[in-house]
């Protein structure tokens, strides 16, 4: 990848509502009530950041694009994070999902997910959140643990692809990240002090032993029952100099786009900032297979829990795009941890699922 070369992409976007001209008329037509300067605006970035979400790069590497620019410019990426999240419980080594205390979009029978946005449409009385170690497994979680330290979560679910190279046991998943902090490195306990956007693509119990060697461009990450855990991240992008505050979630999306043959690519958009990396889908194969999307804000690595104050409330919307106008389905909570080990300390609402052009699933989730 050439990730120190500073260019810009020229899409042509003609269909987009940021158009200068044409944005006005839009809106317009969908409220004939006058609108003030700050709610037009706030339509405007509103629309940019959809259009950015959606706005393919067509090569690996990095980039970032400011408001009102439809245009992304290539940036240097910083070094993959050593960043892990914990491998989820694989129940019979069948799992959808969300296998746990959360919702996740189900795509209708016969079609593939191609692009998920995870966002929070409504944040009533966050004031505050702190990652914790809490009881996970036989032992406790080891995340980044204190104020700010989080991650929000794209995952797809976990499936067999031909990435697994024939081995059946194996199972491909894919989580588009944003954390507010990662490891330097993989031998070191020094924090970059940075919050980036990145992949974590993971072929899990992959060969037919436990001393067998994960593909080209992997780090074997332990055994697993009859193979190994293959995993590795992308370059990533720093969204914002710190830990972005969890009082900010209204103001950050993040999507995971997955395209057969194609590249892969995890995309923040930060008020009017947009931020994305992006690698070959080879890796993974997950564009053949992407069916179940899951969003939402966990705890920061090692199966860490993400605690909100008392009192603090989200409404999640997970909207995915599948080639179809269909209702998906709402997937319910089933009782485990969820589909990677982070969790939070907020308590599920009811679901409610829409179809249309953009079709989505929208829960509440609170103190």
């Amino acid at each position: 990848m050439k990730l120190g070369t500073r260019s810009i992409l020229h899409f042509s976007l003609a269909a987009s509502l940021l158009s200068v001209v044409g944005l006005p008329q839009v809106l317009a037509a969908q409220d004939s009530s006058p609108l003030t300067v700050e709610q037009f605006q706030s339509q405007q970035h509103a629309a940019w950041r959809q259009t950015m979400h959606s706005t393919p790069t067509f090569h690996e590497g990095c980039f970032h694009a400011s408001f009102p620019s439809t245009e992304w410019t290539q940036v240097d990426c910083v070094a993959a994070p050593a960043y892990r999240s914990a491998v989820p419980n694989i129940t019979g080594r069948l799992q959808t999902a969300g296998n746990g205390y959360d919702y996740v979009a189900q795509s209708p029978t016969g079609s593939l997910i191609s692009a998920a946005t995870g966002s929070f449409p409504v944040v009533t009385d966050v004031t505050s959140e702190k990652g914790a170690n809490v009881p996970f497994g036989s032992g406790e979680s080891d995340g980044i643990t204190g104020t700010n330290q989080y991650t929000l979560q794209v995952n797809t679910n976990i499936v067999n692809t031909k990435a697994c190279a024939g081995y059946t046991g194996c199972y491909a998943w894919q989580q588009y990240v944003i954390s507010t902090d990662t490891p330097v490195s993989l031998t070191s306990s020094s924090l970059t002090g940075k919050t980036e956007v990145f992949i974590e693509y993971w072929l899990i119990n992959y060969g037919s032993s436990t001393r067998a060697s994960c593909p080209t461009g992997f780090i074997n990450g332990g055994a697993d029952s009859t193979g190994v855990d293959c995993v590795q991240n992308t370059p990533a992008v720093v969204v914002y100099s710190g830990q972005l505050p969890a009082a900010d979630l209204a103001s950050l999306q993040l999507s995971g786009t997955a395209v057969a043959s194609g590249t892969d690519k995890a995309t923040a958009t930060y008020g009017t900032e947009a931020y994305t990396a992006t690698v070959a889908d080879s890796y993974t194969d997950i564009a053949s297979a992407w069916t179940q999307a899951e969003f939402n804000v966990v705890g920061n690595a090692g199966g860490s829990r993400a605690d909100f104050n008392k009192g603090a409330s989200l409404t999640v919307k997970v909207a995915i795009t599948d080639g179809s106008t269909t209702t998906p389905t709402c997937l319910a909570p089933s009782g485990y941890d969820g589909t990677t080990g982070e969790t939070n300390n907020l308590t599920l609402k009811s679901c409610t699922a829409t179809g249309g052009s953009t079709p989505y699933i929208e829960f509440v989730e609170s103190d």
